[in-house]
């Protein structure tokens, strides 16, 4: 048979990747992308080398400085880079270099492969902070050791000059500094309040582990510091701060072996959702892993046991893992010598044993506390109880509801002002508050890739109420019927009917209050559609401002409206203030807010992951009286980790 070859392919065609290239190459194989996440997780690398040097017992401070040019320094007190030279194979030839020189510009070079610098250490790849000076257009290191302190200079991955002494010190540490890549990122700017979450997670997981930030940019001055003597406790209970409680303490246990540490704090609460963060090393494993799961396999095991041995349940009932987890909040953090982590960027921990080690430490641990303090015990077993009663009506809310076609979308609902193209990837459908708004709305958007929802008043808080009844909500079955994609265990993605969902409530308080439960709503039970980006904020100026034949300009907060002033003059300026989106005209809304041109959107994502008064500083602008009044009267609702959105 005649062989067929398309083109040409050759031993020409085959590239190998030395040095560097590969990182610059394909630097999403090491950092996960080159969004924003990506850049953010660069600072992430350095600052896991100073948290292994304080797991290792000799640092105890670090300090992430952001510089005016945008620059990132950190620096802690740990030994310092060793500065020695040693022996390598550069260009076929063997030579000696730094060790500083080694470490920034070899892969897999390091001092976590059992060399005896690191017993425990969350470095297992030895390309963290290569990796970091392979993607910034320049990066500078400065080790202060043997009352010396060194520093080299390297420009994307290459260094510079040899490494230097440029003065004398009495004090041991590392400084790293770097300018990420712009050819490389799709923004180099930096977020105060995404690195602030990481440092502060790193600071509860090191108890008594100093953590520092600094802004330096102009205009956006900040610092911040962090220190908990208590670690994971303290943890939790700031998670749970603004929560009724069922313990008067959070629990804490810990158990240590030669190899192993495992610490774990929990505590319920009245509430109905689950939050249960995981870490080995200090790392955040995101997906889970082996000690989340002997966590969860023995929680289970030890409520059914205890529910069965003092007859709160009979025999032929079980509770499921769900049932024993509603309500609970809960910090895993394990330190292992030989971490086995699915890829580069470690979200999930495969090591088989600490499966069996968490569970016995939870199984003696809560095991004990439940038997020592009966009461909390039984209130304990009868919240699980009851979730497991909620759960059996939630089941058949959800056949009634799928019976109707609401989860499969089948028949949408008669309010969606429906687009006209069927390709979910081009679309976008906004959720605006009532009649008047959707009227406007509809009028000015664009049909053939815009869809309209109005919705009527506040929707209900999904935090306070259980499926069944959420199921009962007609304007949030209308949300779920017109995305097509079901919530909950029959969330599915793949028939997502918009690629944008852009939540377009009022420039008001009440607007506000709307958008937030709707983020609550879509964070509990389409938890995916934040997560992969398909959830927005719009906002809708909050002023319009006219002056003689001037075209009319646009004002999203009192800010922004006092400097607009100032430029074309208070005298003769009229101003209006939009009390609802119903009050402007279709051209206005269609320019200031649904124009792809001309719109503000603020894409909602899971970084900020502890505070949720970050999230109302961006969603709700620069308003600090309406921000201040809208905290106040629903402080309960959202102070709480459950809106990590």
């Amino acid at each position: 048979m005649e062989e067929k070859v398309q083109g040409s392919y050759t031993a020409d065609n085959i590239q190998v990747l030395e040095g560097l290239d590969p990182v610059r190459k394909r630097p999403g194989m090491y950092i996960g992308s080159t969004d924003e996440r990506g850049l953010h997780h660069l600072i992430v690398e350095v600052v896991d080398n100073a948290v292994d040097e304080a797991l290792a017992g000799y640092c105890d401070t670090c300090t992430v400085e952001i510089a005016r040019d945008g620059s990132v320094s950190i620096t802690d007190n740990g030994r310092g880079i060793p500065v020695d030279k040693k022996k390598i194979v550069k260009n076929g030839k063997a030579v000696e270099v730094s060790a500083v020189e080694v470490v920034m510009t070899h892969l897999h070079a390091g001092g976590k492969f059992g060399g005896g610098g690191y017993n425990v250490s969350g470095g297992l790849h030895g390309v963290g902070v290569t990796v970091v000076n392979a993607l910034s257009e320049w990066l500078e290191v400065e080790v202060s050791r043997g009352g010396k302190i060194h520093r080299q200079r390297f420009n994307r991955g290459v260094p510079m000059k040899d490494l230097a002494v440029i003065g004398k010190t009495n004090i041991t540490g590392t400084k790293v500094s770097f300018m990420p890549d712009s050819d490389i990122f799709e923004t180099v700017d930096f977020n105060f309040d995404t690195i602030r979450t990481r440092l502060r997670e790193v600071a509860y997981l090191n108890k008594g582990f100093n953590v520092n930030l600094i802004d330096n940019r102009e205009g956006r001055e900040k610092n911040e510091s962090f220190r908990f003597d208590n670690g994971i406790l303290d943890f939790v209970e700031y998670l749970n701060r603004n929560k009724e409680a069922l313990f008067p303490q959070a629990l804490y246990i810990e158990k240590k072996t030669s190899d192993n540490e495992v610490e774990i704090a929990m505590q319920y609460n009245d509430g109905y959702n689950e939050n249960i963060y995981a870490y080995a090393n200090n790392i955040n494993t995101e997906e889970g892993g082996t000690h989340l799961e002997g966590f969860r396999n023995t929680l289970t095991k030890i409520i059914n046991d205890y529910a069965h041995k003092n007859g709160l349940m009979k025999d032929s009932e079980r509770l499921s893992g769900e049932d024993v987890r509603e309500g609970l909040t809960a910090i895993i953090s394990v330190k292992l010598k030989n971490p086995q982590f699915e890829g580069q960027t470690k979200t999930k921990l495969g090591n088989s044993e600490m499966r069996g080690i968490v569970g016995k430490a939870l199984s003696d641990g809560l095991g004990t506390y439940l038997e020592e303090n009966p009461q909390i015990a039984k209130e304990l077993v009868m919240k699980t109880i009851t979730a497991a009663n909620a759960r059996e009506a939630a089941r058949s809310a959800r056949e009634n509801t799928r019976r109707k076609g609401v989860l499969e979308g089948s028949t949408l609902p008669g309010k969606l002002a429906d687009c006209s193209d069927r390709d979910p990837s081009n679309t976008e459908i906004y959720i605006v508050e009532g009649d008047s708004a959707g009227g406007t709305a509809k009028q000015g958007r664009d049909r053939r890739f815009q869809a309209i929802l109005p919705l009527r008043g506040k929707i209900l808080n999904v935090q306070k109420a259980r499926l069944n009844r959420i199921l009962e909500n007609a304007e949030i079955r209308a949300m779920i019927t017109a995305f097509g994609c079901g919530i909950g265990e029959d969330f599915d993605e793949s028939k997502l009917r918009y690629d944008k969902i852009i939540c377009m409530t009022d420039a008001d308080v009440d607007g506000s209050h709307i958008r937030i439960l709707l983020l609550t709503f879509f964070y509990n039970f389409m938890r995916p559609l934040i997560e992969k980006g398909h959830v927005y904020s719009a906002m809708p100026p909050l002023y319009k401002i006219s002056k003689g034949k001037r075209p009319p300009e646009y004002a999203y907060s009192d800010a922004e409206l006092a400097t607009k002033l100032d430029e074309i003059g208070r005298k003769g300026a009229e101003v209006q203030r939009y009390k609802g989106l119903g009050e402007m005209s279709k051209e206005q809304l269609w320019e200031t807010t649904m124009s792809p041109e001309h719109r503000t959107l603020i894409r909602i994502t899971m970084d900020d992951a502890f505070e949720a008064d970050e999230i109302f500083t961006t969603l709700m602008g620069d308003q600090p009286e309406l921000r201040r009044k809208f905290i106040e009267e629903n402080a309960k609702m959202i102070a709480t980790k459950d809106l990590d959105v």
